[in-house]
C-alpha cells in the first residue's frame, strides 16, 4: 500500500557526492539509487557533486566511469558537473574561493582558530596518549593562544592549520534510519577545517557546499556517522538549517565484515562486466537494507520509486549474498525474449576473443539455438559465454572443467567405451548429424553393449564440451559438426587415459 506523502517544510533536495578516486563502489551505487528514488518518489531534486579534494588520487577517468555507471543504472540527475545548474560549479576544487570565505567567517567570529602545532609535536602527543591508553584527540594547546601571539606568528610565516572550536554540551540530530542520535561534544576533538597548504578538509567543504546547494536531506553510508556531529556543529555555527540525515547500513560480505575484495567484487562495473542483467543489479541493490513488502523479491525500478521511503531502511548491515544475486540474474534472464537475451549475450561471447560479431551475425539462427538451449541454466550473460566457449575453441584446446574431469574418470572403462563408440559413430555421421536419429541410435548402442548411460555420456560430454553438464549432448554434436565431434573424441581418448 502506497504511503501518504507528507508535505515538506522546504524543497526536497538530495545529492550523491562521490570522490573520483576509483571506480563506482557497489555500495556507492546503492546510496545513489536510494537518494534518486527518494527524490523521485517525493517530487524532489537529485544533485550530483564531485568531491575531488584529493588531487593526488582524483582523475577524470574515474569521474567519467562514475557518471557512466550511474547512467547505465538509469539514474539521471537534475544538476551536476556535466549538465550544470543554478548552484554551479559542481566540482569541490572549483569552489575553493567559496570555502575560504566560510573559513574566514568562522575565524573572524572566534568559532575557529589557528593551530601552529607541528607534525612532530602532534605525533609525540599521540604516542603519549597511546601509552596512557587514551583516545587520540588534539589536546587544545593552541586553542587559547593570545591574539597578539597568533597574529605575530602568522605574520612571520609560521605554518598553521585552522581548527574548529568545538563548544561544550552535546550534539543531537535526526536520523531517519536510526532515530535521534546524541553525541557528547567531549567526544569530538577540535578538528582541522583547513590544512596548512590552504586546502580545506572533507568535513568542512561538504557542509559549505550542502548549504550553498540547499540540500535538505543527506542520505549516505553508515561509515559517515562519525562525521555527522562535526558537520551538525558547523551548521549551527553558520546559523543554517540542519538537513535531515539517514545513514544506510553497511553492505557486509559473507564473513559479516564490511564488503571487500576478500569476499567479492566491490565495483559496480565488475558486475556489469560479468554480465549481470542491469535490472537484476538494481533489484539486488534495493534489497540491501530495504524491502518492497517483506515478501516480494523480484521487482523493478518503477516499483522502487512508487514505494521507497528512507524510514523503511533497516539499521542492521545487509549480507551481500552472491548466490541470491545470481538467482536474481537468472530470474531476469528468463523474462527476456530470445532475441533480447541473444543481443545481451553476444558482446560477452565476442569479448572472450574466439569469435567476431560478424561471424555470429552470419550464423544468427544457429546462435539463437544456443541461447534457447542455455537459457534455463545461465544466471548472467557472462555465464553463457563461459558455457558455450567450447563451441569456438580449437578441438585440441577445449578446457576440461575439474568437476567434469572427475566425473568422467569415475567411469573405469571410459577409454574402451569411448574407443568403441568412436568406431561405431564414424559411419553414423559420415553424411552429417541428424540429431534425433543419432540420439536414438546411440541409446540403442548403449543398450546392446549392456552399459549404463553415464558410462558413455560422462566421458563423451567431457571430450566434446569440457563440461559436467549442459545442453542435450546430441544438440552439442550438431553445433560442433561431425568432423570436430570425431576429432574431439580422438583427443579425449588421449586426455582421459
Amino acid at each position: 500500500m502506497t504511503k501518504e506523502v507528507v508535505p515538506l517544510s522546504r524543497p526536497l533536495r538530495v545529492r550523491f557526492a562521490p570522490s573520483p578516486t576509483g571506480r563506482l563502489h557497489i555500495g556507492g551505487a546503492r546510496t545513489a539509487l536510494f537518494n534518486w528514488a527518494y527524490a523521485r518518489r517525493f517530487g524532489g531534486q537529485f544533485l550530483l557533486r564531485i568531491e575531488d579534494t584529493d588531487p593526488e588520487r582524483s582523475t577524470q577517468e574515474h569521474e567519467r566511469a562514475i557518471l557512466d555507471g550511474l547512467r547505465w543504472l538509469g539514474l539521471e540527475w537534475d544538476e551536476g558537473p556535466d549538465i550544470g545548474g543554478p548552484h554551479a560549479p559542481y566540482h569541490q576544487m572549483q569552489r575553493l574561493s567559496l570555502h575560504k570565505k566560510y573559513a574566514a567567517d568562522l575565524l573572524a567570529r572566534g568559532l575557529a582558530y589557528r593551530c601552529f602545532c607541528s607534525r612532530e609535536r602532534l605525533e609525540e602527543m599521540t604516542k603519549a596518549q597511546d601509552a596512557k591508553k587514551e583516545k587520540n584527540a588534539y589536546d587544545g594547546r593552541c586553542r587559547e593562544l593570545p591574539a597578539a601571539e597568533v597574529e605575530r606568528r602568522a605574520a612571520a610565516g609560521e605554518p598553521y592549520v585552522l581548527r574548529f572550536r568545538v563548544p561544550p554540551g552535546e550534539t543531537r540530530f535526526k536520523d531517519h534510519v536510526r532515530g535521534e542520535v546524541v553525541f557528547d561534544n567531549k567526544e569530538v576533538e577540535d578538528w582541522v577545517m583547513v590544512r596548512s597548504d590552504g586546502n580545506p578538509t572533507y568535513n568542512f567543504v561538504v557542509v559549505c557546499d550542502d548549504i550553498d546547494m540547499e540540500i535538505s536531506h543527506v542520505f549516505r553510508g553508515e561509515e559517515h556517522l562519525v562525521n555527522t556531529p562535526k558537520q551538525v556543529l558547523l551548521y549551527q555555527a553558520f546559523g543554517k538549517a540542519i538537513p535531515e540525515f539517514g545513514h544506510l547500513p553497511l553492505m557486509l560480505g559473507t564473513d559479516k565484515k564490511k564488503l571487500s575484495k576478500r569476499t567479492g567484487d566491490t565495483a559496480l562495473q565488475d558486475y556489469a562486466d560479468r554480465g549481470f542483467p542491469r535490472a537484476a543489479i538494481i533489484n539486488f541493490l534495493c534489497l540491501q537494507g530495504w524491502a518492497l513488502d517483506g515478501t516480494t523479491e523480484v521487482f523493478g525500478i518503477d516499483e522502487l520509486v512508487a514505494h521507497f521511503d528512507i524510514k523503511d531502511v533497516g539499521k542492521g548491515g545487509s549480507i551481500f549474498d552472491i548466490e541470491k544475486f545470481l538467482w536474481l540474474g537468472g530470474e531476469y534472464i528468463r523474462r527476456e525474449s530470445i532475441d533480447e537475451l541473444a543481443a545481451h549475450c553476444l558482446p560477452h561471447v565476442v569479448a572472450a576473443g574466439a569469435v567476431t560479431e560478424a561471424d555470429l551475425r552470419a550464423r544468427w539462427p544457429w546462435f539463437l539455438g544456443l541461447v534457447v538451449a542455455e537459457r534455463e541454466r545461465i544466471r548472467t550473460y557472462g555465464e553463457f559465454a563461459e558455457r558455450t566457449a567450447y563451441l569456438f575453441a580449437p578441438d585440441e584446446s577445449v578446457a576440461y572443467a575439474d568437476d567434469a574431469l572427475a566425473g568422467a574418470k569415475k567411469q573405469v572403462a571410459r577409454i574402451e567405451t569411448l574407443r568403441a563408440y568412436l568406431g561405431w559413430l564414424r559411419p553414423q555421421v559420415a553424411n552429417g548429424i541428424d540429431t534425433a536419429a543419432l540420439r536414438d541410435a546411440t541409446k540403442g548402442w548403449v543398450g546392446e553393449k549392456g552399459l549404463k548411460m553415464p558410462a558413455l555420456f560422462q566421458p563423451l560430454r567431457v571430450a566434446l564440451t569440457g563440461l559436467a553438464g549442459g545442453p542435450d549432448l546430441f544438440d552439442a554434436m550438431s553445433w560442433i559438426g561431425a568432423e570436430s565431434t570425431l576429432r574431439r573424441i580422438e583427443i579425449g581418448l588421449e586426455r582421459l587415459a
